[in-house]
Parts: C-alpha cells; structure tokens; sequence
C-alpha cells in the first residue's frame, strides 16, 4: 500500500475515519489496477434505478447493489444477487426489512475501475483487522438528486452506522448541488470531524463499529438546471455464512 495509505489508515486505527483527498485516492487507485474506463464508470450512474423502498416514505434516491466476497490476498468473487439487509438498530427507517434492488451491470463490476476500488478497500482496511480471513463486500451505487421544490436526503437515515466493519465512500459526481457535508459522530452525539466530498474520487474511510456518520442534505445550486450527487460506498463485514 501506498505511504499516503498507510497514514490514513493510522488515522483510522487511532480516530475511527480519514478524509483522502481526490489526488491522493487515485494514485493510491492507481497501484491496485487503474481508472482506466473511469468514463463508462461514472457514465453507469445514468442506469441506476430508483429506490422504491424510499419512495414509500415520500423520499427518493436511485440505487445498484452488488455482493462480493473477498479474501485477505485480495481474492473478489461476486456473489449471487441477493437482498441487501439492515437490522432496525442500524435503520431505524427501513430496518429489518430484506431490501431487493436492482444488481450492478455486469460489465460494471468486472470493469477496471470498480475492481480497482474493491482491491483498495481489502487491502486498505485488511490490516486493521488481521484476524479476518473473508470479508463480505456489499457495494452501493447511490444517486442523490436535488429538485426545485425538496433538498436530496444522502442520509434519509440521519446520523448512523451501517452495522458493518468498515465503509468506504467514494465521490464519483457531483453537479449543480451545495451542501452535502459528511460528519463524523461518536456515540454520544458528539460531532467529531467534518468534510465534504466535492471532486470526483475524494472519498471517506471509516471504520464502523466506533463512529456513526451522516451527509447533510443537498440543494440545487440552480434550481432550473439537473443536479446530483453520485457516490460509491462500498462495505466491508467478516463474513458469515448467514449476513
């Protein structure tokens, strides 16, 4: 792993998140494979499909999801599609609810970029977890739009944990939207950092199981004009034969 890498994942060790600057994250991206179809990558956030779980709340977002299980050596394999799931304690939204959204295209998850991604996330948080020996990788392509009449809601949630071990956020657009700040709490309430994620490839690492997290909402710059705000979150859980 890179030095920059290897800093951030000392922070992480000793204050539970690192922000990684967009330069920064891809050379780091760079020596696990490369962007080289980072156009068609980002160009597959066009195809997401909306989130009809939220929509039931009176809210919206578009979504792929995608599981992959992953060995310390950096072994991914693609799991067949499957729910993704959250206890209420984690969601206390849309928990305890088997949630089925439409799969990550193929082609996109095989693709030089979104690999890249994964391999950096295994090799980044593997060593703070050695014991470990298969992690359970659930991947998350979010679309957040900001309308004329409603800011976007990248947390619909509020501030939480994921019920995982640790999450990588990663921004892959951004267009016509203000705000959308990431914080970082403690248990308690207490804010503990904050940072927004504006270029393409900034991204969050955290570790879950000692800090909760939240985005503010997001507004269109100019309300005439599409806005929104793509990201990747991908998760890492030890894996279990039951999720």
């Amino acid at each position: 792993m890179d030095a920059a890498s290897l800093r951030c994942a000392e922070v992480v060790r000793t204050q539970g998140f690192c922000f990684v600057h967009a330069d920064a994250m891809r050379a780091a991206l760079a020596t696990m494979g490369g962007l080289g179809d980072w156009p068609a990558f980002a160009a597959s956030w066009e195809t997401l499909a909306p989130d009809t779980y939220l929509e039931k709340t009176g809210r919206f977002r578009r979504r792929r999801h995608a599981v992959f299980s992953a060995t310390q050596d950096g072994r991914i394999e693609r799991q067949p599609h499957q729910p993704h799931f959250q206890s209420v304690a984690y969601n206390p939204l849309q928990g305890d609810l088997e949630r089925w959204f439409e799969p990550v295209h193929d082609v996109v998850a095989s693709g030089e970029s979104f690999q890249a991604i994964l391999r950096y996330a295994v090799r980044f948080f593997g060593p703070l977890a050695s014991d470990v020996d298969r992690w359970r990788i659930e991947a998350h392509q979010f679309r957040i739009e900001a309308r004329a009449d409603a800011a976007g809601e990248p947390t619909p949630e509020g501030v939480h944990r994921d019920g995982v071990d640790y999450v990588l956020v990663l921004m892959v657009d951004r267009r016509n939207i203000a705000s959308g700040t990431t914080t970082i709490h403690r248990a308690d309430g207490a804010e503990l950092g904050s940072f927004t994620l504006t270029d393409a490839l900034d991204a969050a690492l955290v570790d879950d199981t000692r800090v909760f997290h939240g985005v503010t909402p997001v507004t269109a710059i100019d309300p005439s004009l599409p806005s929104h705000r793509d990201v990747l979150v991908v998760t890492l859980k030890r894996w279990q034969e039951t999720p």
